[in-house]
C-alpha cells in the first residue's frame, strides 16, 4: 500500500501552539495510517523526531527514529518507536545543553537545555501499555517532541537568543567539531 508523506505545519501555524488531545481508540485505523504517514515523512525529511500537531493534528502521538546523519554525526541508530499519549514519569537531576533544529522551524538551530534521562510511559501502536527510559540523544528528542504535544516548540527552550544560529553555521560548526 502507498503511503504518503503529510505537509509539515511551520512556526507561526496556531496548531504549534495548541496542547493536543489525548488518543481514544489507538486501533482506529486512521490511527495506524497516520502513524505509517508520520513515519514516512519523517524519513522523506531525514528528521529524527516528529509529532502529529507537525502535520496539523491536534493529537498526543509521537515518533523517533534516531539514525546518525549530516546534523546529527553522532545520533544512535533505533527504528522508529510510535508513541501514544506518552507521559514523563520521571526525569534525571541533569541537564545537558545541545543543539536542535525542528522540521517545523527551517533555518535555525539552538543550543537547547533538556534533562540526559527521561522515564515515559505510552501506549504503542497496538494499544499495549509500555514503560521506558531514554537516555542521552534519545532523551533529548524525545522530549523536543513531547515538548509539542504542549504547544511547545525549541525556541521556548533556548535561554539566551545569542544560542541561535542559522542551519548553515551550524553545518559548519559541526563540520569544524568532527576535524578537531
Amino acid at each position: 500500500m502507498f503511503t504518503k508523506t503529510l505537509e509539515i505545519c511551520e512556526v507561526g501555524n496556531p496548531i504549534l501552539r495548541a496542547t493536543a488531545e489525548p488518543i481514544a481508540n489507538i486501533k482506529n485505523n486512521e490511527i495506524q495510517v497516520l502513524i505509517d504517514r508520520l513515519i514516512k515523512t519523517l524519513k522523506q525529511s531525514k528528521g529524527v523526531g516528529i509529532a502529529a500537531p507537525q502535520v496539523g493534528r491536534s493529537q498526543r502521538l509521537l515518533v523517533i527514529a534516531s539514525h546518525p546523519n549530516t546534523r546529527y554525526p553522532y545520533a544512535p541508530t533505533m527504528a522508529p518507536l510510535a508513541l501514544i499519549n506518552p507521559q514523563i514519569v520521571s526525569h534525571s537531576q541533569n541537564t545537558e545543553k545541545d543543539w536542535e533544529g525542528c522540521l517545523s522551524v527551517p533555518g535555525i538551530r539552538g543550543l537547547v537545555p533538556r534533562y540526559t534521562c527521561v522515564e515515559v510511559t505510552y501506549s504503542d501502536r497496538h494499544g499495549e501499555t509500555k514503560t521506558t527510559e531514554f537516555t542521552g540523544f534519545v532523551a533529548r528528542i524525545f522530549q523536543h517532541e513531547y515538548d509539542h504535544l504542549e504547544g511547545k516548540i525549541f525556541l521556548d527552550r533556548v535561554e539566551s537568543t545569542l544560542d541561535l544560529v542559522s542551519e548553515a553555521e551550524y553545518l559548519k560548526l559541526i563540520k569544524n567539531s568532527n576535524l578537531e
